[in-house]
């Protein structure tokens, strides 16, 4: 694996968390690929919610980025990156704190620490998610009112 291959697979991760922080759709898009699958369930079953799996980018992104319209403000830091590559596929695994504040009342928060296994596709010189799964090593604060 090069280094170049191994910045932007873990760069597609920074897209996803800094996408949402700053609400910028065309950047938290290009984290994904067109037909990538996102599954919040094992991370959302530690406070008893059942989301879908959620399916396509475009779903993906509108699911997300309605939730927390006008509504909460995140912070998103990603650490502990681990990459294999084979071929034009590739496997990252992470941590990913975030923090979740609702907008008009900071006081209210969920703080979630987050292992996320992801499968990434080459896509020209970028590398985008096709598979991301997560899962909640612990978490502090109400994730029932950041996410229903």
């Amino acid at each position: 694996m090069n280094h170049h291959d191994h910045l932007e697979i873990v760069d597609a991760l920074y897209r996803f968390g800094l996408g949402q922080d700053l609400k910028d759709r065309d950047l938290f898009a290009s984290s994904f690929a067109a037909d990538a699958e996102l599954d919040f369930r094992p991370a959302a079953a530690r406070w008893g919610a059942k989301p879908p799996l959620m399916a396509g980018r475009d779903a993906i992104v509108d699911t997300i980025l309605a939730l927390f319209e006008g509504r909460v403000d995140t912070t998103h830091q990603v650490t502990n990156p681990r990459v294999a590559v084979d071929g034009d596929t590739a496997r990252l695994t992470a941590l990913v704190e975030a923090q979740h504040l609702l907008s008009d009342d900071h006081a209210k928060h969920a703080l979630l620490k987050n292992r996320y296994d992801v499968t990434l596709v080459r896509d020209g010189d970028r590398w985008v998610m096709r598979r991301v799964r997560i899962e909640n090593a612990w978490y502090t604060g109400d994730p029932v009112a950041i996410f229903g």
